[in-house]
C-alpha cells in the first residue's frame, strides 16, 4: 500500500504507523504502540502528492497473524 501515516503531536509528526489499508472512513494501520480504544489521534496522510491533516478516534485492534493492526476511524479533515 502506497502513502503515509504520520502522527502529529507535540508540535512534529512522528512516523508509528505502516499504513496497511484505507478506506472512505478508516486507516489500518500496524504499530508497536497500543493506543487507547477510543482515544483521539490527530493525523497527517501523505498519499499520490497530497497531504491531508485528519483527527482518527481508534476503533479498535484486530489480530492479523503474528501482529496487530489498529483500526482507526478518521472525519473530516482537521483545521
Amino acid at each position: 500500500m502506497s502513502g503515509r501515516v504520520l502522527l502529529v503531536e507535540g508540535g512534529g509528526t512522528h512516523d508509528v504507523f505502516d499504513l496497511v489499508e484505507r478506506t472512505p472512513g478508516v486507516v489500518r494501520v500496524r504499530t508497536p504502540f497500543l493506543f487507547e480504544v477510543g482515544e483521539e489521534l490527530k493525523l497527517r496522510v501523505e498519499d499520490a502528492g497530497t497531504t491531508t491533516d485528519l483527527v482518527a478516534r481508534v476503533r479498535g485492534h484486530v489480530k492479523s497473524g503474528d501482529s496487530t493492526v489498529t483500526e482507526l476511524e478518521v472525519g473530516e479533515p482537521a483545521p
